[in-house]
């Protein structure tokens, strides 16, 4: 049985808190959050039991395994998947053998973790496509689970991509084919579109995705829409969906999760203004209700 995490301080303001490419998990009337290393942690964590008041937690994966290189800025962008008795942690870090950023798989029996990957390579790796970044697990309302992610082409010059394959029942190992599913077509979007996030809405899909440059407050989210879940995607809008207001600027890192009322939350990083890059500045969670007026999604207000 793994370890429960212990509270290791209470967060007076969110916005305070530098907690980028956030993923929210309900287990039962607990909400777990994950994100991208900052502080000395490889997945940082938090904890709510109503998604006002948050707990900071330990590190939901303090050991990277063997091929991971440990630093500041490598370990990216966490989401876990449920499945049966265990949790799986899928994770973005620094492939020492190649300098790509490429994905891991690690479990645990605990939603607090701590997560162990004692892999000997990556779980996903596209080294002709610049490496692997932002996976983001998907459950079909048949309860076959997926996973998407984006090849990291933009470091290395090459075509940007979202893709999509279907996991094993454990959530443990790709099956099938990789299906690359969106690339960059708008002017909002450049340099790069990224982060994808499936929802699925009265029997249609829609893909969420990041576009812009993580670094700006034009960074922004926008959606594509498809019958089926292997596309074609068709993007309703000539620009992003959600962008800068404010004082939040650059939202992006978008995430999809169901509180106990059913009522469906996208979680997401924004720098708060007027800074928009580190140093000074940080990107915080936050919080926004979803719903859907003619067959288009809407962010309630911000949390």
């Amino acid at each position: 049985m793994a370890s429960v995490q212990n509270p290791q301080s209470k967060i007076e303001n969110l916005r305070s808190v530098d907690f980028p490419d956030p993923f929210v998990l309900r287990v039962g009337a607990d909400y777990y959050a994950y994100a991208t290393n900052a502080g000395g942690l490889n997945v940082q964590m938090l904890h709510s039991t109503d998604l006002r008041s948050w707990e900071r937690w330990g590190d939901a994966l303090p050991v990277l395994p063997a091929w991971a290189a440990v630093g500041q800025s490598l370990t990216w962008a966490p989401s876990v998947l449920a499945r049966g008795a265990d949790f799986v942690l899928y994770y973005t870090a620094r492939f020492q053998a190649t300098g790509l950023q490429c994905l891991g798989c690690a479990v645990s029996d605990a939603p607090a973790g701590p997560f162990r990957d004692d892999s000997t390579a990556p779980f996903l790796c596209q080294r002709d496509l610049g490496g692997s970044i932002d996976p983001s697990p998907f459950v079909d309302e048949d309860g076959r689970a997926y996973l998407l992610w984006k090849n990291d082409g933009n470091s290395c010059g090459l075509p940007t991509g979202l893709w999509l394959q279907p996991l094993r029942a454990d959530g443990l190992a790709l099956e099938g084919e990789p299906l690359e599913l969106l690339r960059r077509d708008q002017p909002w979007e450049l340099p790069l579109v990224e982060a994808p996030a499936l929802l699925k809405h009265a029997g249609r899909y829609y893909l969420f995705y990041s576009g812009n440059w993580w670094e700006s407050a034009d960074y922004a989210i926008g959606y594509a829409i498809s019958e089926i879940l292997t596309g074609p995607y068709t993007k309703p809008l000539a620009g992003p969906w959600f962008a800068r207001r404010d004082d939040v600027l650059g939202p992006g890192g978008q995430e999809f999760f169901t509180d106990r009322q059913g009522q469906v939350w996208m979680a997401y990083h924004a720098w708060t203004a007027p800074h928009a890059a580190y140093p000074a500045g940080a990107r915080s969670l936050h919080l926004a209700r979803i719903h859907f007026e003619a067959g288009r999604p809407v962010a309630d207000i911000d949390k």
